[in-house]
């Protein structure tokens, strides 16, 4: 994941299902302490099929993306196929992939509103 811009907290990922997807309920997650820049997150058990990733840096280990009092995020964001989030959250078939037998690796950037 490209675009962390600081060593504060973690970046948490979760590959998600239609049902879960922007929901702190996906099947599989993952995390790794963060460095600007690009960081690895491996999540590990997730079947082929048809997912969608969420992640966010949690700079406050809070477990949760924060907002301001104007409900926009505080904390980094990033969708797999860098699914655009401009005026509200992407929708699932913007950042859905499909995952094959022998797993994957997806590249994504997290993008800081405030």
């Amino acid at each position: 994941m490209a675009g962390v811009r600081n060593d504060k907290g973690d970046v948490l990922v979760s590959v998600c299902d239609p049902q879960n997807f922007l929901k702190d309920s996906c099947a599989y997650d993952g995390r790794a302490k963060a460095h600007p820049g690009e960081v690895v997150v491996t999540v590990d058990g997730v079947p082929p099929g048809v997912w969608a990733v969420q992640a966010f840096h949690d700079e406050t280990l809070a477990g949760h993306v924060r907002q301001n009092l104007l409900g926009l995020p505080l904390d980094g964001l990033g969708f797999s196929n860098d699914a655009p989030f401009r005026f509200g959250p992407p929708t699932y078939s913007d950042a859905a992939f499909r995952l094959g037998p022998g797993g994957g690796r997806i590249r994504l950037t997290l993008r800081y509103l405030l």
